[in-house]
C-alpha cells in the first residue's frame, strides 16, 4: 500500500460528485433518467471513501498524510520574503473518518430522495445540487490549509443558498435561503480576517506549519491578546456554519426546504463543518479564546433546546435539536475535550439524519403535513419508520446502548472534569439540564406522531409505509446509532478503537500543550482555565472520576425527561394546555423563539433598513438634487451663451454686414461711370473742402 494510491483515492472522492454536478445539471433537461448517473457517481465516491477510511486505519493509523503544490507564487516580497500559495490535501484518522461520514449520508440522501423527489419539475437539478454540496463540503474534510477550507467554506454556502431556495417559487424558501447566505456571512466575515492574520503573521494558510511556528512561541503581532483574537475570529466562521448563538436564526428557517436536504446538510454534514474547522485549529486556541467558544457553545445547547419544548413543526423540532446538539460538541471543544466533540459530531449525524429522513418519511405518508399536533397513531401505519425513528430518538437522548449515550456522556464528564479543576460548574450544569429537556421534546415529538389517536382521520386512513428507498437508509443509519460500531464497551468509549485509536492526533493537542510553554507555573496556576490543565494528570484524574457520577446522573435525567413526557402526553396525567395556560409568558417566550426574530428585524434589520432608506433619500435628495441643480444652472447658462451668441454676437456681425452693404448701396448710386459726373463730384468735394479749411 502506497501513499500515492490515498493521495489519487482523495483525489477522486473529491472530483467525482463534482463531475455528477457538471454532467446532470448539463444534461438534465434532455435526459430525464440523468439523475441516475449522479446516484452512480456518488455510490463509487462512497466506495472509494470506504476503501480510503479502511486502507488509512489499517495500513496508516498513525501517520498523517500530506500532498501540495503550489496554486500561484509572489516571488519576493518585502517584509514577508518569498510568499507561495499552496493547496494540498491532509489525509489523517479524522479526514477519511469524516469523509466517510459525509459520502455514507450524501449517497442514503440520494436513494431517500429518489422516491421523496419524485414527480418534481426540477427533479435533475435537485440531484446535481447535491453533487455539488458533497464535492464542496469534501474539499473542506480534505484539505490541509485554512485558505483552501475557506474557498469550499463558501462552496457550500452556495450549495446551502440553492437547496434551501429550491422550491423558490415559495416566498417562505426563497427568504429562507436568503436569510442562511447573509447571516453566514457575518461569520465569515470574521473568519476571513483571522485567516489573514495567519498569513500575516505566519507567512502560510497550512496547518501544519502554522502549528509549527506557534510552538516555537511565534505569535500575532507578538502577543497573546491578538492570538486569541485570531482564534475567536476564525470560530465565527463556525458561529455562522454550525448556527450557535447569536447565529442561529437561520437553521431553523433552513427547514423550507427539501426534508432530504434538511437531512444532509442542516443535521449532519454541513452544520458540522464548523464543529470540523474548530477541531483543525483547536492547536491555536488560547485558553481565553477556549472559554468563549465553551460559553456560546453553552447558551448554543440551552437556548434551542428550551424553544424545540414547544414547536409542533416536526422538521423544526428536529432543526431547534440539532443546533443544541451542535452546542454540545462547541462547548466541548471549549473545555477541551475535542475526542468527545469529534465523536458526538459522528454518531450526531447519523442518529440526526436518521431522525430528518424519518421525519420525512412521516410527512410524505400524511400528504407533506409537518404538524405534530395533527398526527398521531402512525407506529401503526409505519413501523419501519417508528422503530429506527424510536432507536435514533433513544440514540439522541443517551440511552445505553447506543453511540449517542457514549458520545454525549464523554462530554458531560469532560464539562465536569473541567469544572472541578476550573471552578466553572455552570457548563456540566446547563449539560445535564439540556441533556433531560432533549429526551422531554424528543420523545413529546414521537407520542404526538406515532402514539396517540389519530387526529386527521382521512390523513391517517391513506397513510402508509415509504417505499424500500426511502426505508433502507433509515435502517442503516438507526443500525448506525448503536454502540458497537465505535466500542466493545457499552459503557465507556475511552476503551474503545474510536476514541483510544481513531482520534487520538497528536498534532491537533502538541501546540495547545506547548505555547504555555515560556509562562511560569506561577502564571498557569492564576490562569486556572488555561488549557494547559488539558493535558495535565490532574485533568486525567478528573475524567476518570467523573466518568460513573456523570453517566449515572446524565442516565437519570433523560429518564427524568422521557418520562415526564409519557406523564404528560402518553398517560395524560398533567394537561400539557393548562400548563401552558399558567406558564402562558414562559410558554409564548417559547413558542416564539425568545423573540430573536423580532428584535433582530426590530434592530439590526430595522437599522439597515433605516440606512437604506436614509441613503436612498440621500442620494434622491441630495446626489440627484446636486446632479439635477448642476443640470439645470448648466441649461440655464447655455441658453443664455446661446442667446448672448445669438443676438450679441451674431448681432453685432450681422450688423456690420448690413451695414457695409447699406454703405455699399448708397455709394453705388454715384458709381455711374460718366466722367462728367465724376467731374462735378470733385469739384464738389473740393468747394466743401476749401470752406471748412477757410473756417479754420
Amino acid at each position: 500500500m502506497h501513499e500515492s494510491l490515498l493521495i489519487n483515492i482523495a483525489i477522486a472522492v473529491l472530483f467525482l460528485p463534482l463531475l455528477g454536478f457538471v454532467v446532470t445539471l448539463l444534461l438534465g433537461k434532455k435526459l430525464k433518467s440523468v439523475f441516475i448517473f449522479e446516484n452512480l457517481i456518488i455510490t463509487v465516491s462512497f466506495i472509494a471513501a470506504v476503501y480510503l477510511l479502511f486502507s488509512k486505519l489499517s495500513f496508516f493509523p498513525d501517520k498523517n498524510i500530506v500532498a501540495e503544490f503550489e496554486w500561484f507564487g509572489f516571488g519576493i516580497v518585502p517584509f514577508f520574503g518569498e510568499v507561495s500559495v499552496k493547496l494540498g490535501f491532509l489525509i489523517d484518522n479524522i479526514t477519511v473518518i469524516m469523509l466517510f461520514t459525509v459520502a455514507l449520508i450524501s449517497m442514503l440522501v440520494h436513494f431517500f430522495s429518489i422516491a421523496y423527489m419524485k414527480g418534481d419539475e426540477r427533479y435533475n437539478r435537485y440531484f446535481a445540487y447535491l453533487g455539488i454540496f458533497t464535492f464542496s463540503m469534501n474539499g473542506i474534510v480534505l484539505t490541509h490549509n485554512i485558505l483552501m477550507m475557506y474557498i469550499f467554506w463558501e462552496l457550500v454556502g452556495l450549495s446551502s443558498y440553492l437547496l434551501i431556495g429550491f422550491w423558490f417559487e415559495k416566498k417562505s424558501a426563497s427568504d429562507a435561503a436568503k436569510k442562511a447566505f447573509i447571516v453566514n456571512r457575518i461569520g465569515d466575515l470574521g473568519m476571513f480576517a483571522g485567516i489573514l492574520i495567519l498569513f500575516l503573521t505566519y507567512n502560510t494558510f497550512s496547518f501544519s506549519e502554522i502549528f509549527t511556528q506557534l510552538s516555537e512561541g511565534v505569535l500575532p503581532f507578538d502577543s497573546h491578546v491578538w492570538l486569541t483574537v485570531t482564534g475567536i475570529l476564525l470560530f465565527g466562521g463556525a458561529i455562522g456554519k454550525s448556527a450557535q448563538f447569536p447565529l442561529h436564526v437561520w437553521l431553523p428557517d433552513a427547514m423550507e426546504g427539501p426534508t432530504p436536504v434538511s437531512a444532509l446538510i442542516h443535521a449532519a454534514t454541513m452544520v458540522a463543518a464548523g464543529v470540523y474547522l474548530v477541531v483543525r485549529i483547536f492547536g491555536l486556541l488560547t485558553a481565553d479564546a477556549m472559554l468563549f467558544i465553551a460559553v456560546i457553545g453553552m447558551l448554543s445547547a440551552f437556548i434551542p433546546a428550551t424553544i424545540a419544548l414547544t414547536q409542533n413543526d416536526i422538521k423544526k423540532v428536529l432543526a431547534y435539536s440539532t443546533v443544541s446538539q451542535l452546542g454540545y460538541m462547541i462547548m466541548a471543544l471549549g473545555v477541551g475535550a475535542y475526542k468527545f466533540a469529534f465523536f458526538h459530531l459522528i454518531t450526531h449525524a447519523f442518529f440526526k439524519a436518521c431522525l430528518f429522513l424519518g421525519s420525512g418519511s412521516v410527512i410524505h405518508a400524511m400528504h407533506h403535513e409537518q404538524d405534530i399536533t395533527k398526527m398521531g397513531g402512525l407506529r401503526k401505519k409505519l413501523p419501519l419508520t417508528y422503530a429506527t425513528f424510536l432507536i435514533s430518538a433513544l440514540a439522541i437522548s443517551g440511552i445505553p446502548l447506543t453511540s449517542g449515550f457514549l458520545s454525549k456522556d464523554g462530554i458531560l464528564a469532560s464539562s465536569v472534569a473541567f469544572a472541578s479543576l476550573t471552578g466553572h460548574w455552570l457548563f456540566p450544569i446547563v449539560g445535564f439540564l439540556v441533556a433531560s429537556l432533549t429526551a422531554f421534546y424528543m420523545f413529546r415529538l414521537i407520542i404526538l406522531t406515532f402514539h396517540s389517536e389519530p387526529v386527521d382521520h382521512h390523513k391517517f386512513e391513506h397513510a402508509h409505509e415509504s417505499p424500500f428507498a426511502m426505508v433502507m437508509p433509515l435502517v442503516v443509519l438507526a443500525g448506525l446509532s448503536f454502540f458497537i460500531w465505535y466500542t466493545p464497551n457499552p459503557i465507556n468509549a475511552d476503551s474503545g478503537w474510536m476514541i483510544s485509536k481513531w482520534i487520538n492526533n497528536p498534532e491537533l493537542h502538541t501546540p495547545s500543550q506547548t505555547r504555555f510553554d515560556f509562562m511560569n507555573d506561577s502564571d498557569v496556576n492564576v490562569n486556572k482555565t488555561s488549557n494547559t490543565v488539558m493535558y495535565s494528570q490532574s485533568y486525567s484524574d478528573a475524567m476518570h472520576s467523573a466518568h460513573f457520577p456523570a453517566m449515572i446522573l446524565s442516565l437519570l435525567v433523560a429518564g427524568l425527561g422521557i418520562l415526564l413526557a409519557f406523564y404528560v402526553y402518553q398517560w395524560k396525567k398533567l394537561n400539557a394546555d393548562s400548563i401552558a395556560a399558567k406558564i402562558k409568558p414562559l410558554y409564548e417566550f417559547s413558542l416564539n423563539k425568545w423573540y430573536f426574530d423580532e428584535f433582530y428585524n426590530s434592530t439590526f434589520v430595522a437599522f439597515t433598513l433605516g440606512i437604506s432608506r436614509l441613503s436612498a433619500w440621500f442620494d434622491k435628495k441630495i446626489i440627484d438634487g446636486i446632479v439635477d441643480g448642476s443640470a439645470t444652472v448648466t441649461r440655464h447658462i447655455a441658453s443664455f451663451s446661446g442667446n448672448f451668441d445669438k443676438y450679441v454676437v451674431d448681432g453685432l456681425v450681422n450688423f456690420t454686414a448690413y451695414l457695409s452693404g447699406f454703405i455699399g448701396i448708397l455709394f453705388r448710386r454715384f458709381q455711374t461711370g460718366k466722367v462728367q459726373t465724376y467731374i462735378v463730384l470733385v469739384i464738389f468735394s473740393i468747394v466743401i473742402l476749401l470752406f471748412v479749411f477757410k473756417n479754420f
